[in-house]
């Protein structure tokens, strides 16, 4: 899902923070519209979480020799940040005691805990300082994600300043993407639904007796232009799908994935003309004849199948497994991998308000604009629920907000679901697979706890997972920076091993 950073003409000039990020790549193939969003405060202060948690900690002593940081007052500074690192919560003590009070206004001891999220592993890289007041260092975070920190500090050797910047990775997006297994082919493969041939890949053995492999549909995120793979033109390289499916080829699971409509090879079909009447029901029967042409695979039993969403697509597999979808094959497992956990337009507007909060305080706008853009925000979430349309004039970025998560129809109707009342109508002890993680950038573990609750009122055999520093497309991320989702890092060794044990105890 994308929740751009709200944007108002005419605001002030960004003042200098204690964090600017640049993206890692040479190459910006990021969403229009949203390098605001993607450079914003969050990162910044994410990564300086990071840097700060468990002040007050004593220092541990380094596994083996490496970088050195001077002696000088920044490189004191510099060397007890990165010892700290990896031991929240920060006390209020140690964080006044070694930031300054200019900076300390600017970021209050909550917000930087609050941040965050998958601080372990972390290496030194390297150490430079050309003056006794910065000093520079690179950092490892996992054995993958890296970043480049620069620390000033005052005339009372207090921390001024901190500047980040992520590390381009040396691999490719592809290189990290788990291996198909032996013997196991990606198979194109068309289906029809709703008088459009929809595009897939069905993953499966080369040979299997009839009748013997559980098999899985698996469902992607938000936005009419997220295809098989869970990527769109402005996130080419998240592969979160593939990965997930290549994943369970090794566990002796087939699976299908597609384009859905308006995505990939499948493009808008009998909707070219006109893609905004394109509603929840379109996708809704997409979904019911995608199970219906896995359970129909000669090699599947269909009576192990598995439903797994991400993000949005967390919604269709809860309505496809509920019935609420239409008449389908009986789903035994279901795997909601960072599903949107409340109301659709609930999650924007409490997502893009969050954004305003942050933009106020690093004094980006004004709190009269914030408070006129969030006035706007109301009324246009009025009007879709009410219409199915955003009210005219309404500006660009918040436009923006709502167009780029897929039709405005079908974002109004499938905002008339709450997942967990949808969760609560699930065939009692359904086996579900739930995740959340304290780096996702969209939603944390307390709006997903809504979402079990009304799994629990189902009587689900519930798994539900807590992810450390894993971001929104399943990689080992902690930037909570979106630029970072078409980046070369891992997906995440612990939703491996969850997943595994689910469908070893499930399917």
């Amino acid at each position: 899902m994308w929740l751009p950073k709200l944007a108002f003409p005419g605001g002030r000039a960004e003042a200098t923070t204690i964090f600017y990020p640049a993206p890692a790549t040479t190459t910006d193939r990021r969403r229009p519209g949203t390098a605001r969003w993607r450079r914003s405060a969050l990162v910044a202060v994410a990564v300086m979480g990071l840097l700060l948690a468990g002040c007050g900690s004593s220092p541990r002593p380094p596994a083996a020799p490496g970088p050195a940081f001077p002696s000088t007052p920044a490189g004191v500074q510099a060397q007890w940040l990165f010892q700290a690192a990896g031991r929240p919560p920060i006390p209020d003590t140690a964080i006044r005691a070694h930031l300054a009070p200019a900076l300390l206004a600017k970021h209050a001891s909550a917000v930087l805990n609050a941040v965050l999220a998958g601080a372990g592993q972390l290496g030194l890289v390297s150490v430079a300082s050309t003056r006794p007041d910065s000093v520079v260092f690179v950092m490892s975070v996992r054995g993958a994600q890296r970043f480049r920190v620069e620390v000033t500090v005052d005339a009372h050797g207090l921390i001024s300043n901190i500047q980040s910047q992520e590390v381009a990775p040396t691999a490719s997006p592809a290189s990290v993407i788990p291996a198909l297994a032996p013997g196991w082919v990606a198979q194109p493969v068309t289906f029809e639904a709703g008088g459009v041939t929809i595009y897939g890949t069905y993953t499966h053995p080369d040979s299997a007796p009839a009748g013997t492999l559980p098999a899985a549909l698996l469902l992607g995120g938000s936005g009419s232009s997220t295809d098989r793979n869970d990527n769109n033109p402005r996130q080419p390289d998240g592969n979160a799908l593939e990965a997930v499916a290549n994943w369970l080829s090794a566990d002796g699971v087939a699976s299908l994935r597609y384009d859905k409509l308006g995505s990939g090879q499948t493009g808008w079909g009998r909707y070219a003309a006109h893609p905004e009447r394109a509603g929840i029901g379109v996708y809704e029967q997409e979904a019911v004849a995608a199970l219906d042409f896995l359970a129909g695979q000669r090699q599947v039993d269909r009576t192990r199948l598995a439903v797994f969403g991400h993000s949005e697509g967390g919604i269709y597999a809860l309505l496809l497994a509920s019935g609420l979808a239409g008449p389908a094959p009986r789903v035994r497992a279901v795997g909601l991998l960072e599903p949107v956990p409340v109301r659709f337009l609930d999650l924007i507007e409490q997502s893009s308000v969050a954004s305003l909060t942050r933009e106020v305080q690093q004094d980006q706008i004004t709190a009269a604009q914030a408070q006129s853009l969030q006035q706007a925000l109301a009324r246009a979430i009025t009007s879709l629920r009410r219409t199915g349309t955003l009210p005219a004039g309404l500006a660009d970025g918040l436009a923006g907000t709502f167009n780029d998560n897929g039709t405005l129809l079908e974002l109004s109707q499938i905002d008339r679901y709450d997942p967990a009342a949808v969760a609560a109508k699930l065939p009692a002890h359904t086996a579900v697979l739930l995740t959340c993680s304290n780096a996702d950038l969209y939603f944390g573990c307390a709006e997903v706890d809504h979402l079990a609750a009304g799994l629990s009122q189902a009587s689900a055999r519930l798994d539900y997972v807590h992810l450390d520093g894993v971001d929104h497309v399943l990689k080992e991320d902690i930037s909570k920076d979106p630029a970072a989702f078409n980046q070369s890092l891992p997906f995440s060794a612990q939703l491996r091993t969850a997943l595994k044990t689910f469908l070893a105890s499930n399917l």
